[in-house]
């Protein structure tokens, strides 16, 4: 099974973009690269989306595997592949974990997000999302739905009893 991604926390970004991922971060990179060894700069994707996202979100190698096969199993000519190739396939970035433990942020998906000089790193599972602090407050605000109670313990939906 593979590593997951664990806690949320606010990093400094400099003015050429770069940004230390956080530790624990880094550990499930290392690991989720099929390539990676000792004193190689472990790899990752980064997707930035279409006008509907408003954070990156990070993929690990084996992650993005995973991705890459679900989308292959779609028709060829299918919107659904079209669009989800396009997601995941053109609207990202190939990047490493330098030496200090940092990623570049070209200027592009910085000013796509509003990220100026902090990011906040968000876990979510077996990726991770990288946010504008201020957006992914707002973001919290909104959560709320008919599946969703936001003024209740989210534990309650872990065993499907909250009817």
């Amino acid at each position: 099974m593979a590593r997951r991604f664990r806690g949320e926390s606010d990093h400094k970004v400099d003015a050429k973009g770069r940004v230390s991922i956080p530790a624990s971060f880094r550990r499930v990179i290392e690991a989720c690269d099929p390539e990676w060894t000792e004193g190689l700069p472990p790899r990752l994707i980064i997707v930035y989306g279409g006008a509907t996202r408003n954070y990156l979100e990070g993929f690990t190698i084996e992650a993005m595997d995973e991705v890459d096969e679900k989308i292959a199993r779609l028709p060829r000519a299918s919107g659904r592949r079209r669009a989800m190739e396009r997601l995941y396939s053109a609207q990202v970035i190939d990047t490493v974990v330098d030496e200090t433990g940092r990623i570049v942020l070209p200027a592009k998906l910085r000013e796509k997000i509003g990220l100026t000089n902090m990011a906040k790193f968000v876990a979510s599972g077996d990726t991770f999302e990288i946010w504008e602090p201020d957006a992914y407050d707002a973001s919290i605000e909104a959560y709320g739905d008919e599946d969703f109670d936001p003024n209740v313990d989210p534990s309650i939906y872990l065993d499907g009893d909250y009817d």
